[in-house]
């Protein structure tokens, strides 16, 4: 094998390896963007449920003494 043809295979080699490493790091900030996003939408989710909850609560109480001052009367 002559050395411009090691070089060129050398070079081949290095150029795949370049694309291997920019794919797995693009394939690493998907998976960090992606698990980001879960998060939050969770977070929105219980965040959400909570407030309803709360309102639904205070809605709950309000009616029962609302119900028992028209009663008494």
């Amino acid at each position: 094998m002559e050395t411009a043809e090691l070089e060129t295979k050398v070079q081949t080699l290095e150029t795949a390896l370049a694309v291997q490493e920019a794919a797995m790091a693009g394939a690493q900030a998907t998976q960090v963007a992606t698990q980001a996003g879960m998060t939050t939408t969770f977070a929105a989710t219980q965040s959400g449920t909570w407030a309803v909850m709360g309102v639904g609560s205070v809605a709950l109480l309000a009616g029962i003494f609302l119900g028992m001052g028209i009663a008494k009367h």
